[in-house]
């Protein structure tokens, strides 16, 4: 058993992109969910319309990256506009529903081959991404323990993690100041709130236009750090794991999606390292699991840890049980 290739694999994946990205994508669900109570299930449409600005500006335009990121983050507020106005007035259930329909609909406009030439169908769009890499600071491998990254590597995470640190004092500083503390009413009764003369419905857009456009960022990460944009890394699935790393957390608290981030790929990377080692080593034989299988079984197993979470402390690591109560009215 390689323990040292087990643990390096496992700290760098809780330092790693995937943290990242799903740190930001979590962040803007904490908004939507934790602290507003919206049901949005189609976090991954904002990613995608992010990551779609940014691509399509710079290949077919051929403009700099920064105009792709001032796109795309005016699409995922077209997009939450789109959203939010046929759907805030309703009860919550219909937000959930429009949205998670949203994120297939783009998602199968983007893959779709009458649109190949702008959105690269299903093979994506390339080519995007090397102004920010030509901007890289630094030389030479990065290594610390068992850590080590690339240069390339430590660009982008230096700078995603950087975006996660500046989404969380965003979320910090408007959580505390008056118009938080309005989301949190409308999260509890929103009908004591529009009794007290506040704009319910544009409290609710103005959450869902915020938290959209961290969405966005998160999907630029992860295509920049790709170096591609594929439609189907931002399907339904992707929504589902950035909420399971908001619950792992605590939703409604400042540092819950981040670091529920970090512990949700560490145990997903441990889990599959693992297994992987036992199966190669023979310390689980073929009769019950091959080398293939690894990958959904610690799907298996994260999914029960979840469920067990959800039994005994639904309120997540750092979560308070008070802060996860939900109106549907």
């Amino acid at each position: 058993m390689d323990w040292e290739s087990i643990f390096s694999n496992t700290l760098e994946s809780a330092i790693g992109r995937d943290a990242m990205v799903f740190a930001l994508a979590a962040i803007g669900l904490n908004l939507h969910f934790g602290y507003t109570g919206l049901l949005n299930f189609g976090q991954a449409g904002f990613m995608a319309v992010g990551a779609y600005g940014v691509g399509i500006t710079v290949v077919e335009f051929d403009a700099p990256l920064w105009v792709g990121v001032i796109v795309g983050i005016v699409g995922a507020v077209g997009l939450a506009l789109l959203l939010g106005l046929p759907t805030l007035r309703l009860r919550a259930d219909y937000l959930a529903i429009t949205t998670i329909a949203a994120g297939e609909i783009l998602r199968f406009i983007f893959r779709a081959a009458e649109f190949r030439d702008f959105t690269g169908g299903s093979n994506g769009i390339n080519g995007f991404a090397r102004d920010f890499t030509n901007a890289n600071p630094f030389n030479g491998d990065f290594e610390l323990w068992l850590i080590s990254f690339s240069a390339t590597q430590m660009w982008y995470l230096t700078v995603g993690w950087a975006l996660v640190l500046l989404s969380v004092l965003l979320i910090w500083l408007l959580t505390r100041s008056p118009w938080g503390r309005v989301l949190k009413a409308i999260r509890e009764d929103e009908d004591a709130v529009r009794a007290l003369g506040k704009n319910v419905y544009a409290y609710k857009m103005q959450s869902l236009i915020v938290g959209g456009v961290i969405g966005s960022l998160a999907g630029m990460m992860l295509a920049i750090s790709a170096r591609s944009v594929q439609p189907d890394n931002y399907g339904t699935p992707t929504t589902f794991f950035a909420y399971a790393c908001l619950i792992l957390g605590g939703a409604a608290t400042i540092w819950g999606p981040v670091v529920g981030s970090m512990i949700f790929w560490s145990i997903m990377a441990f889990t599959e390292n693992l297994l992987r080692q036992l199966v190669e080593n023979d310390h689980i034989p073929d009769s019950i699991m091959s080398g293939v299988q690894v990958g959904q079984v610690r799907f298996m197993l994260m999914g029960l840890g979840l469920a067990l979470l959800m039994i005994f402390r639904p309120q997540g690591v750092f979560g308070d049980r008070r802060e996860i109560a939900l109106t549907t009215r």
